[in-house]
């Protein structure tokens, strides 16, 4: 007797449809599974058969054969017990395979037939829709995910006996609803306790981070122990447009492939902020393992990679973010075969103008002069030019900190941001991207143009501050972004100095 139960698989954070297919004959009892399983899969036959049990259900004795097709794409997790243990059900007799023909079906089995949560669902879900798919039956834990799909009908499971009885005609599975309104009408906890109202003086950094956040640059943050350079980076992501719906969801299969997500808080709602310590190996940033998984940088994917105290990581992990930053996505090449996860985040960075972080001080700064450009030699030059804004922090001022005048609020500043932002997306509506700092050369030579006087100044700075190619474009979108925050459409003199000062501080300290 064959049965063939739909399921899928993950790889990389795609989905790819598998169908679980189980024949029962005569002959010495055995429990087979082939189609390339990994440990976790072929471990699925203890829990399959204590489970089948367990549910009251009897195990056949008869030889079992289960192929995962197609059977030469690797197959790991323990997502394919319950279509496994459905579909033995099913060649019983116990229902009809039919009855589950037109549905995709995932979950972990425990051994009492309880069904368990698995990750990926949500890129499962969507692959299957697209492939015309419109029924799931996810672990409970898992439904509100799956329910990211409009239009797929999702039955929450809880066990092996709650789904033959509905798929055998038996009391029926209610399906699960929720709304995405209500999804994105939550909020996250954790951010409202940030606000930039709570950082003292510090005004220009505060301006830099504006400019950062209204245009998705990169920005390096400079200063003593104490200054504020980790509270305001902090606070980055409170600043930040909100998430569009479809944003959202790129950032949830993400999130869902790694396991990450939330108990009972399916949709990613706010722009991720990622902030990994400095011992990080290479593999961990970008992603990496026998079957890769997302390493860092796509985790703050429409986010924040905040990388505090820089010259402290390895110098094989910064150098290969070069190329995600630039491209926004990330490849990673293993035996397995080739995968390419999405790395689209804002960089923000924070480090000490010396080992001891007290430079200019002689009261409490000991370096000498070639630790100081050790220390500094450690970020190169060709990571250093894909940074945007580069800011000074000073020590805070005793009058700040004792200042009852209350600070500009993040809603404040992200009022500004919004509005900015909007004119981009106005702007590059036809072009594909998003923010000013994903603009193309060609793109900043139509939208960045310069008046005769204005390109004498920014050929003086080119010159005297040897900038390279790619600052120069990038003083261009920067002074494109000052432009929009002003709400102005031509890129004047001003806008073009202030951003200037933002390049200054690499010739100063790092070379």
């Amino acid at each position: 007797m064959l049965s063939i139960i739909k399921s899928a698989a993950i790889l990389g954070i795609d989905s790819y449809p598998v169908d679980v297919e189980v024949d029962l004959s005569n002959g010495l009892p055995a429990f087979d599974i082939v189609g390339l399983p990994d440990s976790a899969v072929k471990e699925s036959r203890e829990r399959v058969r204590t489970a089948i049990r367990n549910s009251n259900f009897s195990f056949p004795v008869k030889r079992i054969t289960v192929n995962l097709a197609p059977a030469d794409t690797k197959k790991e997790g323990a997502s394919f017990d319950l279509p496994i243990a459905l579909g033995i059900l099913a060649a019983c007799n116990l229902f009809s395979a039919a009855q589950a023909e037109d549905a995709i079906i995932t979950g972990e089995l425990s051994l009492d037939g309880s069904v368990r949560p698995v990750n990926g669902v949500l890129p499962m879900m969507y692959d299957a829709y697209r492939r015309g798919v419109r029924q799931c039956y996810v672990p409970t834990e898992n439904a509100p995910e799956a329910a990211l799909v409009e239009g797929m009908t999702v039955y929450p499971v809880q066990s092996i006996q709650e789904v033959v009885n509905h798929l055998s005609g038996g009391k029926q599975i209610t399906p699960f609803q929720k709304t995405n309104d209500l999804l994105l009408s939550q909020k996250e906890e954790e951010l409202e306790k940030l606000d930039f109202s709570h950082v003292k003086g510090q005004e220009n950094a505060k301006r830099a981070m504006e400019i950062a956040a209204a245009g998705g640059h990169n920005i390096l943050l400079i200063g003593p122990p104490g200054s504020g350079k980790t509270m305001l980076a902090k606070r980055l992501p409170t600043i930040l447009p909100d998430l569009s719906f479809e944003e959202s969801i790129e950032i949830t299969k993400i999130y869902s492939v790694a396991g990450l997500l939330k108990e009972k808080n399916a949709l990613v709602k706010t722009r991720p902020f990622r902030s990994p310590h400095h011992t990080i190996s290479a593999s961990a940033l970008t992603g990496g393992g026998r079957i890769p998984r997302p390493g860092e940088i796509s985790l703050a994917h429409h986010g924040v990679l905040f990388l505090d105290e820089l010259p402290e990581f390895q110098r094989n992990a910064l150098e290969v973010m070069r190329q995600p930053l630039e491209d926004g996505k990330v490849t990673i090449a293993r035996v397995n075969g080739t995968l390419t996860f999405p790395s689209d985040f804002m960089l923000a960075a924070a480090m000490n103008p010396c080992p001891c972080g007290y430079l200019g001080n002689s009261e409490k700064c000991h370096c000498s002069a070639n630790e100081i450009m050790k220390y500094h030699r450690k970020i190169s030059g060709p990571l250093l030019d894909r940074i945007d804004l580069m800011v000074e922090m000073p020590p805070v001022a005793y009058e700040d900190l004792e200042s009852t005048t209350p600070a500009e609020s993040s809603a404040s500043i992200k009022e500004r941001v919004v509005r900015a932002h909007k004119i981009q997306l106005e702007r590059f509506k036809t072009e594909g991207i998003f923010f000013n700092a994903q603009m193309n050369a060609a793109q900043v030579e139509k939208y960045c143009p310069l008046q005769p006087k204005d390109k004498e100044v920014l050929r003086t700075a080119f010159e005297r501050m040897e900038l390279s190619a790619r600052a120069y474009h990038k003083i261009l979108k920067l002074a494109r972004t000052a432009a929009d925050l002003a709400g102005e459409e031509q890129i004047t003199l001003k806008h073009l100095l202030e951003v200037l000062q933002y390049r200054s501080l690499d010739r100063k300290y790092l070379l």
